[in-house]
């Protein structure tokens, strides 16, 4: 078989316009294809940017974080008051009963004495 510029070929022209049409589709969806690639990576990289972007601290935001720590730090604070005035709730709840039982001790010892006819 010899092939040269001159050889011919002959095909059906279905086959022929069907390889055409297959090529064409081809392309087509490679383009579709390099598109959206394109689209995802730019969106990726724009994202990536605004995410850098809005990590960088202002100084607006390191003052908030300061303000932030220092409220922290007197909430603690308050806190442990807290406990301790709920402890001396208990301690002044307790002296009260304990003051309670000795002033009627005391009148208990009054009208004793007052019985022997001993008043001072």
């Amino acid at each position: 078989m010899k092939i040269s510029e001159n050889t011919s070929i002959s095909m059906p022209m279905k086959n022929m316009l069907a390889i055409i049409a297959g090529v064409a589709m081809g392309v087509f969806a490679y383009t579709e294809v390099t598109s959206r690639l394109t689209s995802l990576e730019t969106s990726r990289e724009l994202f990536q940017a605004d995410l850098l972007k809005k990590s960088e601290q202002k100084p607006t935001d390191q003052e908030q974080f300061m303000l932030i720590e220092s409220l922290f730090g007197d909430v603690e604070k308050l806190t442990e008051n807290q406990e301790q005035n709920m402890t001396n709730k208990v301690n002044i709840e307790f002296l009260k009963t304990q003051l309670e039982k000795a002033l009627s001790d005391i009148e208990e010892l009054k009208d004793k004495v007052r019985q022997n006819g001993n008043s001072y």
